[in-house]
């Protein structure tokens, strides 16, 4: 049963509820006072497309001409990762063996093709639309019909390897931010020449983490199976 406290408007919540409702008209004014006449970056943006080092608009803006804000875009998908945890130390799904051969044969056999279907995602984003984002939320759809199926167990050991591929695509980009910074002189200021080369090895580590994330906030965490065989 829910408790009666917990949807009471207490002061602080009405605080919340206040600034929130005054972000939405904020918005919905700055919105509506937009006219056609406005000037837009769109046209500057597809104009430098050639010296992004690929030809998708979408991966030029995301990866290269502001790819702090999808810097902090990963930072904020580990932070939700982390929030999740410190809240629920012991996932809310249950690992148990799985009694539905059927499905579980379906998922091995598709597994194969899901991954096969997010690395050509992400290399397409280069040219057409995908990229990380769509081939890591391949990856998570993967993740979640495996532990529904119960395909593969999480254990203690790969907690370790599990944190390292959620941090995955955040670290890879603070990596290559900090090596342009010695070598271009800016964060993210990738040489013309390679600049496809950065971009696709910073989209192969954030396609891991999104996966891994998407797969981590279904499940809540690895759960206990130690505490899980107990309680049985």
């Amino acid at each position: 049963m829910m408790d009666h406290d917990d949807v009471r408007l207490t002061p602080a919540r009405l605080v919340v509820l206040a600034l929130s409702m005054s972000l939405i008209v904020l918005l919905s004014m700055v919105a509506l006072s937009l006219t056609e006449d406005n000037p837009r970056l769109a046209l500057t943006a597809l104009e430098r497309v050639p010296e992004s080092g690929v030809t998708n608009p979408v991966t030029a803006v995301l990866l290269n001409f502001r790819g702090y804000d999808t810097l902090l875009e990963m930072a904020v998908l580990l932070l939700a990762v982390v929030s999740i945890w410190s809240m629920a130390r012991r996932a809310r799904i249950s690992v148990k063996l799985s009694d539905t051969p059927v499905l579980t044969g379906f998922v091995r056999f598709v597994m194969p093709l899901m991954v096969i279907v997010a690395a050509y995602l992400l290399w397409l984003g280069a040219d057409a639309p995908g990229g990380a984002f769509q081939g890591g939320a391949v990856l998570g759809g993967l993740g979640i019909v495996g532990v529904a199926a119960v395909v593969w167990q999480p254990a203690r050991g790969l907690r370790r390897l599990l944190r390292l591929l959620l941090a995955l695509g955040l670290l890879a980009f603070v990596l290559v931010a900090a090596l342009m910074l010695s070598l271009e002189g800016g964060l993210l200021q990738y040489p013309q020449a390679q600049a496809k080369d950065w971009i696709l090895l910073i989209e192969s580590a954030a396609t891991i983490s999104i996966g891994f994330t998407l797969t981590a906030l279904f499940i809540g965490g690895i759960p206990n199976l130690d505490a899980e065989k107990q309680e049985d």
